[in-house]
């Protein structure tokens, strides 16, 4: 593999650990813990892994010299670090004992079902070390949740010796190891199932888990690019350029973003819900700024939009929760209708109400809205162009405020959508330390026989050193919800809590924001200079921590 010049210099970075796990670890257990809400119903699903105590490791004098075979696998999205989490598992597997050997699925939790694997070994894994992307063994979005695919998967497992499994994932992803291993506890195969905190979204987060990996790296990714954009809107003076950004449901990166940067609008799509706001009512909020700043001379400015806006709306929520049912229960009726066919058919199984909103979506918005759904049966919101859908409905208001005498400016949209374009960048100083612990601390918790844990890092605006690494048992953040017709235990999503301090940091100075240019440029992503620079955790962190 041909490395660039960065490559070269980031493959000597060595990723600070906490104290506790730069030598011999041991572990220190809590009290037991219970779910995040449904107890009764989640302790049922999960016998033998709910009500675990949380872990913290802590130093030792000494620890045993494990031997054990591990399987990873990449699962979901990509996100900033991931190769470090693996990288931190290696390390650590082969510290604890230099037979031990490390399996890595191919293409994602698909490459278990299917026997897809190839050995990680030091050779290989010196090319990946600090790099971004997923690219070491690929990841996939298959779904761990049938017997069928957990008893090919142990098939495997057994030809390769493999003692424990860990699986770097998001919410779902993490759901699904939960399920695996509470399976093979019951079946008492002593094939261990640990999972790891993934997702740039940022809404895999609770008390426990102060971050998800990636967020940091590619929020400042996001946040570069914005900075350049609101520079060049700065010159010209001529465009209002509207940027969506990826972060499925949770506003988490559009408000980190916007702390960053200082846009003169950013929308959070979980305000929006809170409020009962309509889609118009949004326009109105966007519009208002641009006449004041028209009135001004200043013909310009930068609204963020985060990617799951439209399901926040409370109308179109309404609308898609009943089109989720609809389509688990009678997609197949219609999926292979033409396009005015599959509409006519979709309105006809609508109620009134419902069938009202989805009458008045513009017909592209809405054909998106009853297509088919990601694997774990949620909306593509990334394919609705929300950002030319609400600077149409502003350029039509300022139309008509423009014939009623209430807006005389010009009004010109830029379009902008970031998102794949973090997903693999290359991890900050924090991403890369943050990620390497995750990995040891995996480790860690197969050496000690855990099974049905996810590992967990806090204390994260502390120094490195300061950390406190260990573990937190998945069932801990479980709920019932409903998915795909059905209620199921998954994973609660963490969205932007209106009453926390990141929002409220941003709801302090954002009218100030609306009216004149307070912009601020990042610059690139730093990896090395003065420590407050390039060592910085993400201002969500900080004002969480304050």
């Amino acid at each position: 593999m041909e490395k660039s010049l960065l490559q070269q210099a980031r493959a000597s970075y060595v990723p600070k650990l906490p104290i506790a796990l730069r030598g011999a670890v041991g572990i220190k257990e809590g009290a037991p813990t219970q779910s995040a809400d449904n107890q009764e119903e989640i302790k049922t699903l999960f016998p033998n892994t709910y009500g675990m105590p949380l872990i913290e490791f802590v130093a030792a004098e000494k620890s045993d010299a494990a031997a054990m075979n591990v399987g990873v696998i990449l699962s979901g999205g990509q996100a900033p670090g991931g190769h470090n989490v693996i990288t931190g598992l290696f390390d650590t597997i082969k510290k604890l004992n230099p037979e031990n050997r490390l399996f890595g699925f191919i293409l994602g939790p698909g490459g278990l079902v299917s026997h897809n694997y190839m050995e990680i070994t030091a050779d290989f894994i010196e090319d990946y070390r600090n790099t971004g992307g997923f690219d070491m063994i690929g990841s996939g979005r298959t779904k761990l949740e049938e017997t069928e695919q957990f008893e090919k998967g142990l098939e495997i497992i057994r030809k390769l010796d493999i003692k424990a499994l860990v699986i770097i994932g998001g919410d779902d992803s993490n759901t699904n190891a939960c399920v695996l291993a509470e399976y093979y506890a019951a079946k008492q195969y002593g094939v261990q199932v640990i999972g790891c905190p993934k997702t740039i979204d940022g809404d895999l987060k609770n008390s426990q888990i102060e971050t998800s990996f990636g967020f940091d790296t590619a929020t400042k990714t996001y946040s570069e690019l914005i900075g350049n954009i609101e520079r060049d809107c700065n010159s010209a003076r001529k465009y209002w350029h509207f940027i969506k950004l990826m972060g499925r449901s949770a506003s988490h990166i559009a408000l980190e973003c916007a702390l960053q940067c200082q846009p003169n609008i950013c929308i959070v799509s979980e305000e929006v819900e809170a409020k009962d706001m309509t889609l118009n009512e949004i326009v109105e909020q966007i519009c208002t700024s641009v006449a004041y700043r028209a009135a001004n001379g200043d013909n310009f400015g930068v609204v963020l939009i985060p990617e799951g806006l439209i399901e926040f709306v409370p109308a179109i929520g309404r609308l898609i929760a009943e089109l989720n049912d609809l389509l688990a229960a009678h997609g197949a009726d219609y999926k292979d209708l033409d396009a005015d066919a599959q509409r006519q058919y979709i309105i006809s199984h609508l109620s009134d109400a419902n069938k009202a909103t989805f009458e008045t979506l513009p017909a592209d918005v809405a054909r998106q809205l009853s297509l088919d759904r990601d694997p774990h049966g949620n909306v593509q919101v990334s394919l609705i162009e929300t950002e030319k859908l609400i600077s149409e409905m502003c350029a039509a208001k300022l139309k008509q405020w423009a014939a009623e005498g209430k807006y005389t400016g010009k009004f010109a949209a830029q379009h902008h959508f970031f998102g794949y374009e973090g997903r693999c960048a290359t991890p900050s100083n924090f991403d890369a330390d943050y990620c390497y612990a995750l990995g040891t601390s995996a480790a860690q918790l197969i050496a000690n026989g855990k099974t049905g844990y996810m590992a967990v890092v806090k204390n994260t605006t502390a120094p490195v050193e300061e950390w406190q690494a260990g573990g937190v048992p998945i069932t801990m953040m479980m709920n019932m919800e409903r998915r795909n017709g059905q209620m199921k235990p998954v994973i609660r999503k963490a969205l932007v809590e209106l009453d926390g301090a990141p929002f409220k940091a941003f709801a302090a100075v954002r009218d100030t924001w609306a009216k004149e240019t307070c912009y601020v440029y990042p610059g690139p992503i730093q990896y090395w200079g003065p420590s407050e620079v390039c060592d910085r955790p993400t201002m969500t962190l900080i004002l969480e921590h304050k």
